[in-house]
């Protein structure tokens, strides 16, 4: 099973919004909610670190104004960077549910119990969210939706899959 990343990504800068420096956020998360009681964020690979000033709900997008982002200027060299919280803000699941990396590393076995091998990656797709599983030769890409996600069982390490005709065809 795969360690717990520092920080979890919610969303992505899609571009400046406004002169004073406010981004225009793609919400990658499915806590739509969370952006509202926002403190800190951060921002792109280095993960540096944002103090939130004030954010917005704007149609499927949100607007978020991060202290000493003060101008379109400044907002455009954070274009295209992911937006993070840090892991220990991490919204609390329900019963059942999994946060994607936690499949990682995942051995995955179909609903007859032959092996397939482990969850080496999680692909983001604009569809859906992708697993690869790799047996150390061969690679099998499976959707992450509930038709092929039978079960996912963290305790004893393995996700159940159903797989129709052709997928584990090299």
């Amino acid at each position: 099973m795969s360690d717990a990343p520092r920080y979890l990504v919610i969303g992505r800068v899609l571009k400046p919004w406004s002169y004073r420096g406010e981004l225009k956020i793609e919400i990658l998360t499915e806590f739509h909610d969370r952006f509202a009681s926002l403190q800190q964020v951060f921002v792109g690979d280095d993960a540096k670190p944002f103090p939130v000033e004030r954010t917005h709900r704007h149609g499927k997008f949100v607007l978020l104004k991060l202290a000493g982002v003060d101008s379109e200027t400044d907002a455009e060299k954070l274009r295209d960077q992911l937006v993070q919280v840090s892991a220990t803000d991490a919204v609390p699941l329900k019963p059942g549910q999994v946060y994607l990396y936690q499949l990682v590393g995942l051995t995955v076995k179909t609903v007859e119990g032959e092996t397939l091998g482990k969850i080496t990656e999680i692909l983001d797709s604009r569809a859906h969210d992708v697993i690869i599983v790799s047996d150390g030769t061969h690679e099998i890409l499976i959707p992450a939706i509930p038709e092929f996600l039978q079960e996912i069982n963290i305790e004893r390490g393995e996700v159940i899959v159903k797989l129709i005709a052709g997928m584990t065809d090299t």
